[in-house]
C-alpha cells in the first residue's frame, strides 16, 4: 500500500481490521446509550405532568452517560462518542481520515438506534419530539451557532488536556473530567440550543422525530469549536515530554533507600 493509503489510514482496514471493527462497534454502542439515557432524561412520562424540564437532571444524565461510556469503551476506540471530538482530533493528526469517517458513521447510526429505542419505550402521549435539539425562545441562528461553537470548544479542549500523552497522570480521571464538562455545557445551554455539543446526538433525535429545523447549527457549531480547540491546544498548550522538564523529577524512594543504607553503616556501592 502506498504512502497516500497509509496517510489516509487505509492500512487500518486490512492490517488492523479486527481492531477497527471493535472500535466502530464501541462507538455505535456508546452513542446508542448516550441518546437512550441522555435524551430519555428529557422525556417526562408522568401522566398529566406539566412541569418544566429539570435542567439539572438533564445535565447530570448526559454527563453521567458520557462518564460511563468512556470508562467502558475508552480503551477500545478512544471513547470519542462525538463527531466533533473525532474531527477535532483528526485535524491535528490524532486520528486518520478513514477512521474518522467510519467513526462518524458509527456514531450517527448508534445515536439513531438509541433514539429509536427510546421512542419504542415511551408512551405516545409523552414522546413529543423525543428531545430534538432546537433554539430557545428568541435565540437567533447566529447566537445558537456561537453557543454550540463554545460547547464544542470546551469539550474538545478538555479532551485534549486529559488525553495528552505527556500527562499520563491525568488519564485516570479523564472519563470523569469529560463527563463533568458535558454536564457543565448542559447546565449553561439547555435553554439556548438544547445543548447538543454532539452532532450525532442531534442527528439521532432528528432522524427518529423527522424534525430538522436549524439542524446545520448542531453540526457546524460543535465541529468548528472542536477543531479550533484541538489546534489551539496542540500548538499552544501541549505538555512537554518528561525529558524536557527542568528540573528532573525527584525520586524520593531512591533517596530514602540510600539514606537507610548510610544509617545502617553500609556505605558500599552508594552513588
Amino acid at each position: 500500500m502506498g504512502e497516500m493509503g497509509k496517510t489516509l489510514g487505509l492500512d487500518e482496514l486490512t492490517d488492523g481490521a479486527t481492531t477497527i471493527t471493535k472500535a466502530l462497534l464501541a462507538e455505535f454502542i456508546g452513542n446508542l446509550l448516550l441518546n437512550l439515557f441522555g435524551c430519555g432524561a428529557c422525556v417526562n412520562v408522568a401522566l398529566g405532568s406539566t412541569a418544566a424540564p429539570d435542567i439539572v437532571l438533564i445535565a447530570l444524565a448526559f454527563g453521567l452517560a458520557v462518564f460511563a461510556i468512556i470508562s467502558a469503551v475508552g480503551h477500545i476506540s478512544g471513547g470519542h462518542v462525538n463527531p466533533a471530538v473525532t474531527i477535532g482530533l483528526a485535524a491535528t493528526g490524532g486520528v486518520k481520515p478513514v477512521r474518522a469517517i467510519l467513526y462518524i458513521i458509527a456514531q450517527c447510526a448508534g445515536a439513531a438506534a438509541g433514539s429509536g429505542l427510546l421512542k419504542s419505550f415511551t408512551p405516545d402521549r409523552a414522546a413529543g419530539n423525543l428531545s430534538v435539539t432546537g433554539l430557545g425562545t428568541d435565540v437567533t441562528q447566529l447566537q445558537g451557532f456561537g453557543i454550540e461553537f463554545f460547547l464544542g470548544f470546551v469539550l474538545v479542549f478538555v479532551v485534549c488536556g486529559v488525553c495528552d500523552a505527556n500527562k499520563p497522570d491525568s488519564k485516570a480521571t479523564a472519563p470523569l473530567a469529560i463527563g463533568l464538562t458535558v454536564t457543565l455545557g448542559h447546565l449553561l445551554a439547555v435553554d439556548y440550543t438544547g445543548s447538543s455539543m454532539n452532532p450525532a446526538r442531534s442527528f439521532g433525535s432528528a432522524v427518529v422525530a423527522n424534525v430538522w429545523d436549524n439542524h446545520w447549527i448542531y453540526w457546524a457549531g460543535p465541529i468548528a469549536g472542536g477543531v479550533a480547540a484541538a489546534l489551539i491546544y496542540v500548538h499552544g498548550f501541549s505538555a512537554p515530554p518528561p525529558s524536557n522538564i527542568t528540573p528532573a523529577r525527584y525520586r524520593p524512594v531512591a533517596g530514602d533507600e540510600k539514606e537507610l543504607k548510610r544509617l545502617d553503616g553500609n556505605n558500599e556501592n552508594i552513588a
